[in-house]
């Protein structure tokens, strides 16, 4: 019974109680992939059914996951790929505080989606907030919260994400050149343009994309849009 209500596992060679990293990451993946459809959905459609499902899913599971992540649901699935990999294990206290700022991200999320929705910015930034941190976690292997971790606790963390707590010195294989930065940086402005680009010219079909429009563009712009709208290029030629 002692075992049971003890967080995470144990394991030979560990001085703490662990998690299976990789079966983590595959849970932050499945999530991301259904949360970015959702969000999508939303955007494009202006149909909000899917995304009051998924933050459903979203704050059940993770609030299973700090009561006892054997049982997640997201986690088992995640399991059920991974099964066969050898397990790379982190430390379970960091990754239970990491979920459990999950879980304060989706309590407001589900009050405003699901009780009372309402149309405003806040639950958009929440989710795209989830959304980063779960591509950060699945893709890169970085755990946000188990960084702040270290801040709040006085116990630090151990057996992190990718070694990322006991690494000292960067391989060269690490290091970036350069022309690597050169590259890196021109990836990351052409896509802000593109977001950008994609931002001012969509058709006004939901609340995002109008608000979007109305903190990112100029007046002037906005009504040359309408115009073009209404009477079309040829009438303003």
């Amino acid at each position: 019974m002692k075992e049971f209500f003890s967080y995470g596992y144990k394991v030979d060679g560990y001085d703490v109680r662990v998690i299976n990293e990789r079966e983590a990451r595959a849970a932050a993946g499945i999530l991301f992939a259904l949360g970015f459809l959702s969000l999508m959905n939303s955007v494009m459609l202006g149909n909000s059914v899917f995304s009051k499902w998924f933050i459903t899913f979203f704050m059940i599971d993770f609030i299973i996951r700090v009561i006892k992540p054997q049982y997640s649901f997201s986690m088992l699935v995640g399991r059920m790929f991974v099964q066969n990999q050898i397990p790379e294990y982190v430390g379970a206290s960091q990754k239970r505080f990491a979920w459990m700022i999950g879980v304060v991200l989706a309590i407001p999320m589900f009050y405003y989606l699901v009780i009372d929705p309402v149309m405003n910015p806040i639950k958009i930034v929440i989710c795209i907030i989830c959304l980063v941190l779960l591509i950060s976690e699945s893709a890169f292997s970085i755990c946000f919260g188990c960084k702040l971790f270290n801040i709040f606790k006085k116990q630090k963390a151990t057996h992190c994400p990718g070694g990322v707590c006991e690494i000292q010195i960067k391989d060269e294989a690490q290091k970036f050149n350069i022309l690597q930065k050169i590259i890196v940086i021109f990836v990351l402005l052409f896509t802000i343009i593109g977001l950008y680009s994609f931002s001012v010219n969509t058709p006004n079909h939901s609340f995002v994309v109008k608000m979007m429009k109305t903190k990112f563009i100029s007046n002037d712009a906005l009504y040359e849009q309408e115009l073009n709208k209404e009477f079309g290029d040829d009438d303003l030629d």
